[in-house]
């Protein structure tokens, strides 16, 4: 799967659960994250997405670090499983019991 479909994916899956996944940009700031997701209840975090197989470079994770030290949440989804695996967290955190249901690009 291609990064730009696993952005694709976060986006629809976020604006689900009442969400915002916006594309970060940061003039001058090469390296940040590539969305900023915001929830309902004020829960936020950056996402660097990757595609399957590829990692951050030094300067994307000089960010993440730098965005943890000062108390946001920064992680990196590199593939489908990741971010299932995020977004039944997310559900779980807004109290939905979809993660319960299996699939949730299917229902």
């Amino acid at each position: 799967m291609r990064e730009s479909e696993l952005e694709k994916k976060l986006k629809t899956e976020i604006r689900k659960r009442k969400g915002l996944a916006l594309k970060f940009l940061s003039p001058g700031n090469a390296g940040v994250p590539d969305r900023l997701v915001l929830l309902p209840g004020g829960n936020s975090f950056f996402v660097e997405l990757k595609a399957p197989g590829k990692k951050p470079r030094e300067l994307q994770k000089e960010w993440l670090s730098k965005l943890r030290r000062v108390g946001f949440r920064a992680l990196v989804v590199a593939s489908e499983e990741e971010l299932i695996d995020l977004l039944e967290e997310i559900d779980c955190m807004l109290g939905n019991d979809s993660r319960y249901g299996g699939d949730p690009f299917h229902g």
